[in-house]
């Protein structure tokens, strides 16, 4: 016969703080990687953007700095479920970074300095929905957290939020990222507790 205590039905919700289902609230801000931390110098930083056919759009480290910034805050949520809520960041919208971006592509493949990958469809990447920052909490963000620069998708799963991003590939057909092609969900989207492929 297992234990089971009578009552218990796991960490409490805050009063009136909207928590996606199966999360907490975490206080600290957990670091979670799927392999070593790269060192990128801000010298041989790039991000660039690949459209279908091929053709390349991309900013040095001094180029993307000198575009239109964005200071926001915003709740994360960790697939391991925690979420932090509150976050400020500071990065460059990806409706600017796609703006003179000729495409037709549904899909994106996010690239990371360090070989990681994840697809997000583009409707979640446009519209005031992402970033890539480069700022957390009006500091550098540091290289155990995506720094230089991440990609935050701050409504999907952290996993989608790539970090030390480098590259944004758009693609007119869907394929799996790293976790994805190891049975996480494709989307990922917290208040539907998208974690893994059938939820």
């Amino acid at each position: 016969m297992g234990v089971v205590t009578p009552g218990f039905h796991g960490r409490p919700r805050p009063h009136g703080v909207a928590l996606p289902p199966g999360q907490y609230v975490e206080q600290g801000f957990p670091v979670l990687s799927a392999g070593p931390t790269p060192n990128v110098h801000l010298d041989r930083w790039r991000f660039e953007v690949v459209t279908e056919r091929g053709d390349r759009q991309g900013w040095t480290w001094d180029e993307f700095l000198a575009l239109p910034q964005e200071t926001f805050t915003t709740d994360i949520h960790c697939v391991t479920r925690w979420s932090k809520f509150g976050t400020r960041w500071t990065g460059v919208s990806l409706d600017t970074l796609l703006a003179d971006v000729e495409s037709m592509a549904d899909y994106a493949m996010a690239g990371s300095y360090g070989g990681y990958t994840t697809n997000v469809p583009v409707q979640d990447l446009l519209g005031g929905k992402a970033w890539v920052v480069h700022a957390y909490d009006d500091k550098p963000l540091p290289a155990e957290h995506g720094g230089p620069a991440r990609l935050l998708v701050p409504h999907l799963y952290l996993w989608k939020s790539a970090k030390w991003v480098r590259s944004l590939e758009l693609m007119l057909t869907d394929r799996h990222g790293f976790w994805e092609g190891l049975g996480y969900h494709d989307h990922g989207d917290p208040w539907h507790e998208q974690r893994y492929q059938g939820d």
